[in-house]
């Protein structure tokens, strides 16, 4: 997915993605000069902060 299409899959605005982005909260690779983020990725976050709500 592009930085916007996930963001809008997570409902949040796109500095917000590339915060977790750089924080590592979040994957992504870079096709040649592209930054693309995973499915794979997005599910991963969405768990771990379902684990984390469970947790509190």
């Amino acid at each position: 997915m592009t930085v916007t299409e996930a963001a809008q899959a997570l409902a949040i605005s796109r500095s917000k993605l590339y915060q977790l982005l750089a924080s590592g909260a979040l994957d992504s690779i870079r096709i040649d000069g592209s930054r693309r983020i995973p499915v794979s990725a997005l599910h991963d976050y969405i768990a771990r902060l379902s684990t984390k709500e469970v947790a509190a």
